[in-house]
């Protein structure tokens, strides 16, 4: 994994500009500890920060090509893992390539040279890539599948700037962070964000499967994947063990590194299944595995829907049963504020309080043995694992699914701002929106019809948010967390097992149970889902109530005058059980953490 920045831009010499460049790739120094580069050539500049995971002798970046008699440059920044590589390295020697190193990142940038811009179609990985192609004066963006991997972009008109964070781009002069009143909603509910969306103006990413190329004419944005609908033909027994084929052999694909690798295991169904099977491969030495708790967790917790249990029986029952070399990592709530600058600088957003600072001290933790770390992700999102899956009520309410039954935060807005915005038929576009992208299968009707619906819609801003804020904890860590679920090998086989099949035993991910049945212990096989842990330490709580509290009575702050002090006042002062928040205070967050991150980015919010 690595930090990627560049710029191109027809109307300058950009080797005067090697300053700015440096200052850009500087930006993403946590992302990339171990290496820097930086290209340039008179119209296009990349640069690269690099951890090293692959060939830490010989995948230096940015890498070149020259092409041709006349000896032209292609030239490649890149950020990610791919899982095939050696593979694609074997069949692209016998069409005639001949390498150097024995990086993933040649392979990638020979595979761009035999099949051009088709390339990210023979990729199983987790990517987000930048290639300058002198022969045709264009820059080519690409990023993988699922998005696990970010890439944003700036669009102008004599050019384009892009990172791996917002930070990159922010370093450039030609942009400046300024957020529009229309943004708001997104801000205070970011599982609405729509694909390549952000809150920011004039910044889009780069949307999962796509590929953005920009040249003279401006910047052009295709898929080159997306889900489709099939009939799925395949009995009970045969889907069972084609998701256990598929998930043996992304594991063990995930499993090549040239440094030292663990997995994140919380004892819960996903994460103890990829640790499992990465047992069975690395056996008979043991795989190391890393779980979170927190100081007074015996007295403070609190089970909510979506937090039923702790994590820490589940994890060691886990780990005895499967002989990990396990390490309990435990935080004390209150250095979670300690860190909270350095959460807000890895996202360039709004953070998520306590549980991106947990998260960050966790993956620190892991990274002192370890740097690249297997973790469960995604697998609620591709099997079905959420409450709110199985509640009728909420699966039929003519919303999205995942946003329960909870207060929206938008409802906190000013009245002028509400009347203008009208933040409730935002979120009815964004819905019906999303609703019509759905790939339907003809014919479907009823619950499969409406779950096909709720998975992807869940497929959507939530899982991207998840996604984001593991990269970037992890990444600031200088920690790679790879994602097995998110494969999209796997996702394009379960997206079409039918949602009878995916809970044929009456529960949740019925499917994934059934397929690591003979690797895990009873308890932990069983278990109901519970999400990433929260911190119930009522002193947590308080003091983000006391930070709403002073944001209402600072004229300073860059978000008051667009609130309504009266129902966030109301709002603090209540104490509610929700499916998807862990109290109030959790609620609450997205208020105390826009504001810091106007302050501290020095954002305009602009009618």
């Amino acid at each position: 994994m690595c930090g990627i920045v560049g710029w191109v831009d027809f109307s300058r010499d950009l080797r005067l500009e090697r300053d700015t460049v440096a200052a850009m790739t500087g930006t993403m120094r946590a992302r990339g500890p171990d290496g820097e580069g930086v290209w340039t050539c008179a119209h296009a500049a990349l640069g690269h920060r690099r951890l090293a995971v692959i060939d830490p002798a010989g995948g230096a970046q940015p890498m070149t090509a020259l092409c041709g008699d006349a000896g032209l440059p292609v030239v490649l920044t890149y950020n990610g893992e791919i899982y095939n590589y050696r593979e694609l390295r074997t069949e692209l020697m016998v069409r005639g390539h001949r390498f150097r190193t024995a990086s993933d990142t040649e392979v990638l940038l020979c595979a761009y040279l035999e099949w051009g811009s088709d390339f990210a179609r023979h990729l199983v990985g987790i990517f987000a890539a930048a290639l300058w192609d002198a022969r045709r004066e264009e820059l080519i963006l690409v990023r993988d599948r699922m998005g696990v991997k970010p890439l944003y972009f700036h669009p102008y008109p004599q050019g384009v700037l892009f990172a791996s964070e917002p930070k990159g781009i922010m370093a450039n002069p030609l942009f400046r962070p300024r957020v529009r009143e229309e943004a708001l909603p997104i801000l205070l509910n970011p599982r609405l964000t729509m694909p390549g969306e952000t809150p920011l103006d004039g910044l889009e990413q780069v949307r999962p499967g796509h590929t953005v190329v920009a040249d003279r004419s401006g910047t052009h944005q295709t898929p080159y994947w997306r889900l489709v609908s099939r009939p799925h033909t395949d009995d009970a027994a045969t889907t069972v063990a084609t998701v256990r084929e598929l998930l043996d052999d992304i594991v063990a694909h995930e499993l090549r590194a040239d440094v030292p690798l663990c997995t994140l295991l919380s004892g819960g169904l996903d994460s103890s299944a990829v640790t499992a099977l990465a047992q069975r491969h690395t056996a008979p030495e043991p795989v190391r595995s890393f779980s979170v708790d927190f100081v007074g967790a015996d007295a403070d917790f609190r089970p909510t829907a979506l937090r039923p249990e702790r994590d820490t029986p589940y994890a060691r029952l886990a780990a005895d049963h499967l002989g990990t070399e396990h390490t309990e990592v435990v935080l004390d709530p209150r250095g979670f504020a300690r860190v909270h600058d350095v959460t807000l600088r890895a996202r360039d957003l709004p953070t998520l309080g306590q549980f991106d600072e947990s998260m960050y001290l966790l993956f620190q933790a892991v990274r002192r043995r370890s740097t690249v770390a297997l973790s469960g992700e995604a697998a609620d999102e591709v099997f079905g694992g959420y409450p709110w899956f199985f509640d009728a009520a909420v699966v039929w309410r003519d919303t999205f699914p995942w946003l329960g039954d909870a207060p929206r935060l938008a409802d906190c807005l000013a009245p002028g701002l509400r009347r203008r915005l009208r933040p409730a038929q935002v979120e009815r576009d964004r819905y019906r929106t999303l609703l019509a992208r759905v790939p339907r299968l003809d014919g479907e009707d009823g619950l499969q019809a409406r779950m096909r619906e709720v998975l992807y819609l869940s497929m959507q801003g939530p899982l991207a948010y998840l996604l984001d804020r593991v990269d970037r904890m992890s990444m600031a860590s200088g920690l790679e967390v790879r994602v097995p679920f998110c494969d999209h090998r796997l996702v394009e086989y379960v997206w079409n097992v039918p949602w009878a099949m995916k809970t044929a035993d009456g529960r949740e991910k019925s499917l994934l149970r059934a397929a690591v049945r003979d690797v895990l212990p009873a308890k932990v096989l069983g278990r109901a889902k519970s999400g990433y842990p929260a911190s119930h330490d009522p002193g947590y709580g308080d003091a983000v109530r006391a930070q709403v509290r002073d944001l209402l009575r600072d004229p300073d702050s860059p978000l008051r005058e667009a609130l309504d002090l009266d129902r966030v006042r109301a709002l603090a002062g209540s104490e509610r059980d929700t499916m998807v928040f862990a109290d109030t205070a959790h609620m609450l967050l997205p208020l105390v953490e826009t504001d810091a991150w106007m302050r501290a980015y020095g954002v305009e919010l602009a009618a």
